[in-house]
């Protein structure tokens, strides 16, 4: 939101003088007209990592606007009336750069699938380590959350230990790569949150994972 608004302090000015003998009224000066800034409060609704926006309302004198989506934006100007804006990144950056440049950065998720059966990361999933850490170098007091899966092949109980032995996996390779353990919180989830639903002992590659967020 953007308000700004400068007030004129009022000036007395009193003069004194003797003429002939005699005091003069004190003279008061009438203070100028406040200079008052046009009025421009600016809402802006910014899209997340996935381009997609939540809603927010915006009210003003009784008038009720709704945004929800990416860059819409209400203003309210001198006249106090509530206007539907749609307003460009530029605009976005020009006004609230510095605001935005203060934030931290947002959560980054990475997913790394696993062998059959194993804590043995595929192939693919050891290249994805680089990314990762690219990430993760980016931010001075980062905290990393380490969710392994697995799919439906085997009993619930075996399944509950290899996803925990997935996620202490990635966890190990973060503090090879020079991350501080304590930085790192690490959980199983076992066969409970399918990435893809199959039904019981179906093997599915995808389900066999673990999920990292980085913030």
């Amino acid at each position: 939101m953007i308000s700004h608004h400068a007030t004129r302090g009022l000036l007395l000015l009193f003069a004194g003088a003797l003429l002939a003998g005699c005091a003069a009224r004190p003279v008061v000066m009438a203070p100028p007209p406040p200079v008052v800034s046009p009025r421009d409060d600016l809402f802006v609704v910014l899209p997340g990592p996935d381009g997609k926006a939540g809603a927010v309302t915006v009210t003003h004198g009784g008038e009720r606007l709704v945004l929800d989506q990416p860059y819409a934006g209400a203003r309210i100007r001198e006249r106090g009336r509530l206007e539907a804006a749609r307003v460009p990144e530029s605009e976005v950056r020009d006004v609230f750069g510095e605001t935005l440049g203060a934030l931290p950065p947002r959560p980054v998720s990475f997913t790394v699938f696993f062998e059959f059966s194993r804590d043995e990361l595929t192939a693919e999933s050891r290249d994805a380590f680089r990314e990762i850490s690219a990430e993760i170098a980016r931010r001075p007091a980062v905290e990393i959350i380490v969710i392994g899966h697995t799919d439906r092949v085997g009993p619930l109980e075996h399944n509950d230990a290899l996803s925990l032995q997935r996620a202490a996996r990635v966890r190990r390779s973060l503090v090879e790569a020079g991350v501080a353990a304590d930085r790192i919180e690490i959980a199983g989830r076992g066969e409970r949150e399918p990435l893809v639903p199959t039904g019981d002992e179906v093997p599915e590659p995808r389900n066999r994972r673990v999920e990292i967020t980085v913030r």
